[in-house]
């Protein structure tokens, strides 16, 4: 019975691991996301300044690029609040996947405990009769 716990231990920690593996591919994919936003912020910037450099031949294409970043940085924010919505129901899951590994976990340790105990006592429970039968030995 105690390897079907042990199983069962394994099984969920299996799943406890894949809960944290989706997390962390989430977490990465909100890193890549801030990350795509914080270049897209430098090339901004960059395209401000030659737009102020020659103002007659980038002030047409200027304002295209800026509604393009506009609409890509919009973008950007959507799936960050999106992943962030999908971080926040992974990182339940793996509240709730860990809670249940450690319930096992604790029944096994109790179950252990009990096993080691009722081991020690028949263990005790020999070594009393051997003293008895030493002790009756001797006062033949």
């Amino acid at each position: 019975m105690a390897g079907n716990l042990n199983s069962l231990i394994r099984l969920h920690e299996w799943r406890v691991d894949e809960k944290r593996r989706a997390l962390g591919d989430l977490l990465g994919l909100v890193a890549d996301l801030e990350h795509q936003a914080r270049r897209l912020e430098e090339d901004l910037k960059n395209e401000q300044d030659v737009a102020r450099a020659s103002p007659d031949e980038a002030g047409y294409l200027y304002g295209n690029y800026a509604h393009a970043v506009i609409l890509h940085r919009e973008r950007i924010a959507q799936s960050i609040a999106a992943t962030e919505g999908k971080i926040a129901a992974a990182r339940e899951a793996l509240n709730d996947a860990y809670r249940n590994l450690k319930k096992y976990e604790l029944a096994q340790g109790a179950r252990d405990t009990r096993e080691d105990r009722e081991r020690e006592r028949a263990e005790q429970m020999v070594l009393d009769e051997l003293g008895v039968q030493a002790y009756r030995q001797r006062r033949r």
